[in-house]
């Protein structure tokens, strides 16, 4: 996995879509020391100690956070009144970042998730 990889992708992406996913790309990266940054699925993707915990992409009418886990979106259902989902996606505008204590609690929950103590 190689943060290039990301470069690379976000290069193709258009404004205000890059933009606004280069924010959250950096919200991750502050948030979880030692994440790896890459590609996943053909999406940019953040692994820790080899597991995916979160990615995100750009499409035609909104972005996407992937947390990489069917149940994390559940169990933050109530922060999460608003934006548009599927079992596997988180749904925001193209022009409006997640907020950064959002995307902290998405993380925490995925990195609850892969690594119980």
């Amino acid at each position: 996995m190689s943060s290039d990889e990301v470069d690379a992708y976000l290069v193709g992406v258009e404004e205000p879509k890059r933009s606004t996913l280069e924010a959250l790309r950096a919200t991750i990266v502050q948030a979880v020391p030692g994440v790896e940054e890459g590609i996943s699925y053909k999406m940019p993707a953040f692994r820790l100690r080899g597991t995916v915990i979160a990615g995100f992409a750009a499409f035609k009418g909104h972005l996407s956070y992937l947390p990489h886990s069917g149940s994390v979106l559940a169990e933050l259902a109530d922060d999460l009144a608003g934006y548009g989902q599927t079992k596997g996606a988180l749904q925001f505008p193209v022009d409006t970042p997640l907020p950064t204590a959002l995307v902290e609690k998405l993380l925490a929950v995925r990195i609850r998730q892969a690594f119980p103590e």
